[in-house]
C-alpha cells in the first residue's frame, strides 16, 4: 500500500515552483494541493502571488481561497485536508503534486503530528494572570523543572512559547519534549521530494524584489486598504501577519512612509526565504532542481518512472 506517489515541489518565495508546477499537471494530467499557509485566505491575492485564472486552468488548486482572513488555519488542519484531497486525486487515477513553502505543513504533513491538546483560553488566561504578578522569567523557571528540555530551546522572554509549553503540561499532565516524541502513523504515500531555487543568492534577491514590485503595481495597496477598511481585522491575526501584508498595513496606519514600506516588504520576503532554505538544507530525502532549468521537469517525471 505504501506505493502512492505524492510529487512535493518544496523551495522558497519566488524561486519558481508554480512554474514548474503547471507544468507538471500539464504533463500528467493531475491537479495541484498548495501548501502555502498564505493562499488559504480569501481576498488576499495579489500580496501572495496566488494563481491567476489562467494558471488555475491550466493546474487546478486545492486549499487556496478557503477561510476567512478572520479565521485561523493550523498545522492540523492541513494534514487532515491534505490528506483528503491526495487520496480523492489518487482515487481518480491521478499523480497529486503538492506545491509550496510552508515548511511546516510539509513537515506536519509527511512527519506526522504530535498529540498536543488544543488551546484552552482559561489555561492560559491563569498563565498570564501568574506571568502578571511573578514575571514570565519566573515561569520559565517553572518550565525548567518540568521540561528542561523545552525550557533550553526557549528564551525567558518568549512568553508565546512559555505559555503554550506550560498549558500543554497542565492540560495533559505531561511535558511537551515527552509528547512531541508521539508521532501519527505514516502515511501510505511514496514522496517524490524536490527542492527549487536558484545556486545564486543574488539571483533569489532580485526576484524576490521584482516581483514585490509587481505586485505593488497589480494593486496590492488597495487589496490590503480593503481589508483595513473591514474593521474586524488587526496586525496580530495570522492573516495581517503574513509577509507584505504587515508592512503595508503597517503604512496604512500611518506607522511608516512608501518607500518604508517597500523597503521593509521586500526585506522581510528576504528574510522568510533564507528561512525556508534553512529548513529545506537539513531535510531529508529531497532532490535539488535549479530555478528555470530546462531539464526540471524530465528530472521529475523520471523519479515517476
Amino acid at each position: 500500500m505504501n506505493n502512492l506517489p505524492v510529487i512535493t515541489l518544496m523551495g522558497p518565495t519566488a524561486a519558481g515552483k508554480t512554474a514548474l508546477a503547471i507544468e507538471l499537471c500539464q504533463h500528467l494530467d493531475t491537479e495541484v494541493v498548495s501548501v502555502d499557509s498564505a493562499l488559504v485566505y480569501k481576498g488576499m491575492d495579489i500580496g501572495t502571488a496566488k494563481p491567476d485564472a489562467n494558471e488555475l486552468a491550466l493546474a487546478p488548486h486545492h486549499l487556496i481561497d478557503i477561510i476567512d482572513p478572520l479565521e485561523s488555519y493550523s498545522v492540523a488542519d492541513f494534514r487532515r485536508d491534505a490528506c483528503h484531497h491526495i487520496d480523492a486525486l489518487h482515487q481518480r487515477g491521478k499523480v497529486p503534486i503538492l506545491v509550496g513553502g510552508t515548511m511546516m505543513y510539509f513537515k506536519g504533513l509527511i512527519e506526522g503530528l504530535s498529540p498536543l491538546p488544543e488551546a484552552d483560553p482559561d489555561v492560559r488566561a491563569q498563565l498570564e494572570i501568574e506571568a502578571t504578578e511573578l514575571g514570565w522569567s519566573q515561569l520559565h523557571k517553572q518550565l525548567s523543572e518540568i521540561d528542561p528540555e523545552a525550557a533550553a530551546k526557549i528564551s525567558e522572554k518568549d512568553s508565546q512559547r512559555i505559555n503554550r509549553a506550560l498549558e500543554v503540561f497542565r492540560i495533559t499532565g505531561k511535558n511537551m519534549t515527552e509528547l512531541q516524541k508521539q508521532k501519527q502513523s505514516p502515511l501510505p504515500y511514496q514522496f517524490h521530494q524536490f527542492a527549487i531555487a536558484p545556486t545564486d543568492r543574488k539571483v533569489l534577491h532580485q526576484r524576490i524584489e521584482k516581483r514585490f514590485q509587481i505586485m505593488l503595481e497589480q494593486g496590492f495597496k488597495n487589496e490590503v486598504l480593503a481589508l483595513y477598511r473591514r474593521g474586524d481585522l488587526h496586525p496580530d491575526l495570522p492573516s495581517i501577519r503574513c509577509v507584505g501584508y504587515r508592512q503595508m498595513w503597517e503604512h496604512l496606519a500611518g506607522d511608516c512612509d512608501y518607500d518604508q514600506m517597500v523597503f521593509k516588504g521586500i526585506a522581510a520576503t528576504r528574510q522568510l526565504a533564507k528561512r525556508q532554505l534553512t529548513w529545506l538544507r537539513g531535510w531529508p530525502d529531497v532532490t535539488w532542481l535549479e530555478t528555470d532549468e530546462q531539464q526540471n521537469l524530465q528530472r521529475v517525471l523520471t523519479s515517476l518512472s
